[in-house]
Formats: C-alpha cells, structure tokens, sequence
C-alpha cells in the first residue's frame, strides 16, 4: 500500500525541502503552484496501469515535489545542470536500509526527470536529436511533465503568467505594432501556452489539456474585445 511508513517520512522530508526553497522563488513558481503539479502528477499517474508503464508512485510523487527546486531562472547554470549531484546529499541523509533510492537507482532517476520536465529542454534536446527513447517512454516523466504543463494552462497558468510577466517587469498587452510585443504576456500564450494542449503525453493529461485550453482561449478572445473597446 502506497505510500508506506519509511515513504512517507521521505516525502515529508521533500515537501520540507521544496517549501525551503520555494518560499525564495516567486508567485508564480511557488509552493502552491509545486503541490498542484503533485496533485495531478499523481492523479494522472494513478490512472496509467499496464504490465510495463504502470509509474512508480514514489518516483512521481518525490519528481513533483522537486522538479523546480533547480529552475533555471532562480538558481544557477551550474546547479541546475547536475540535479544528482544537488540531490545527492538529501537522498544520503534521508535514505534507510528499507528505503535506499541512491542503492536501487530511483534517486538518479528522480534526478534525469527533473532534469528534463522543462518545455524549453525537450525543445532543446528535440532540436538536436538528443530526444531519446527514454524520454519517449518513461511513464514518471509524463506523468510530471503533462501536470507542470497542465499548471501553464488553465485559470492558473493565467494567473501565473500574469505572475511572472510582472516580476520581470513585461508589459501584460502591447498593440500588434509595437516593438515590446515579442515580450508581452499575450505574445507568451502565443508563443508556448497554446501549443501545449497537442504536446502533452498521457491520455488523462490530454483529457484534462482539452478543458484548460478551452479556458484560455476564451480568455484570449476576451483580451482582444477588451483592448478594442468592445
């Protein structure tokens, strides 16, 4: 029955972890914004069963709750480029002789996730043809990457590009003729936000992609109405 004593007491040990670092972080890569992801990582990963994807709940759960630790735009290149070695010492203090993840290889793997969750990597590794048959089918991956991406779309994924747009000081909306457009709010949804609904991995994320997409539409139609007057 998952998950077990010795589990739980490394999950909480995580959480406690990611509420550390996160709380430096701001709104819209913060710990709420990490527990949905987990939320949904878990539910998606609940209803994949099969005899050889059926995702290691512990790996997803522990993925989730660390996959921003080391986002790129807070931390530095170096960190975020060797998540093993980041993680490494959290595994070794919190690791029992019932519950050894450096030992049966699910720390490392927990790492490679995180490492790979963002959109910008997969277009990256994609681009270069570095995209492998590992990330084609791990099933913990996809679980964690449709829920992060999930997150981006939706009323929240509203809220947190707005969230974010502001940090950075971007404007929200520019008319189409203005050259600050490219870094508006508005051009993001464009850019990325649209295009995840057709990039998500599991068939409970694509179900849940279709509704969340549908959200932001509606709302981008709205901005237009709104900025001619309407």
């Amino acid at each position: 029955m998952y998950p077990t004593e010795s589990e739980s007491s490394l999950i909480k040990a995580a959480e406690e972890l990611m509420n550390e670092t996160m709380a430096r972080y701001d709104p819209s890569h913060d710990a709420y914004h990490v527990q949905r992801v987990r939320k949904t990582a878990l539910s998606i990963a609940a209803q994949i069963t099969g005899p050889t994807c059926t995702p290691d709940l512990l790996v997803v759960e522990l993925a989730a709750l660390l996959h921003d630790v080391l986002d790129k735009k807070y931390v530095s290149a170096e960190q975020a480029a060797d998540p093993y070695s980041y993680f490494l010492p959290f595994f070794q203090k919190h690791s029992s002789p019932g519950l050894d993840l450096i030992a049966d290889g699910r720390a490392k793997a927990i790492s490679e996730i995180v490492s790979n969750v963002s959109w910008t990597n997969e277009k990256k590794l994609r681009k270069l043809g570095e995209w492998s048959e590992w990330h084609e089918s791990c099933a913990e991956l996809h679980c964690v990457q449709d829920a992060d991406r999930l997150d981006a779309i939706g009323a929240f994924g509203i809220l947190r590009c707005a969230a974010y747009t502001s940090v950075v000081n971007n404007p929200l909306y520019t008319a189409p003729d203005d050259p600050a457009q490219e870094t508006s709010a508005i051009q993001h949804f464009h850019d990325k936000l649209v295009l995840i609904k057709d990039r998500l991995k599991t068939e409970p994320g694509r179900k849940l992609g279709q509704k969340r997409h549908d959200v932001i539409l509606r709302f981008l139609e709205s901005v237009e109405e709104e900025a001619n007057g309407l």
